[in-house]
């Protein structure tokens, strides 16, 4: 980072999430939508801005915000974006599961991160039901620390 550059998000560390299990009971999330072509996010940005700025607006912005993202089709994919409360018109879920972590260099394909995780699951004898994918910052912060990270959380 240059002198004189801030960064709005704190720097990574992996530890905190590399080769971890997480148990979530009602975790609170807003649920939205992000239009896509064969899995490449079109309108992903303004998506987040737009929760980002309800949960502002709201107070309900926790003090680590979390965006997850799955892929449930070539063409959207769904998004989660943690809250310290229910919004009124908004879709609010909750997740409940356990869940296993990797983080990845988000230079490597998600293909093969996926395949990674895969064999980390099967390694550790579990199934998995669900992949959720989460940047832990923001990639003006990335470029400023020169590096991008990705979390997959395999829910078995």
């Amino acid at each position: 980072m240059k002198d004189g550059d801030t960064a709005c998000c704190p720097k990574f560390d992996s530890k905190k999430w590399d080769k971890k299990k997480v148990t979530w009971k009602g975790k609170l999330f807003l649920k939205d939508k992000v239009l896509a072509f064969f899995h490449i996010p079109l309108n992903f940005k303004s998506v987040i801005k737009g929760n980002v700025k309800k949960l502002k607006d709201a107070d309900a912005a926790p003090k680590e915000l979390m965006v997850l993202y799955d892929k449930k089709s070539l063409f959207y994919s769904n998004v989660y974006v943690s809250t310290k409360k229910a919004l009124p018109k908004s879709k609010d879920v909750k997740l409940t599961g356990t869940f296993l972590t990797r983080v990845f260099e988000s230079s490597k394909s998600k293909r093969k991160c996926i395949k990674e995780m895969k064999k980390y699951v099967k390694a550790e004898k579990e199934k998995i039901k669900n992949i959720y994918f989460y940047y832990p910052i923001c990639s003006n912060c990335s470029k400023k620390y020169g590096k991008e990270h990705i979390i997959l959380f395999a829910e078995i």
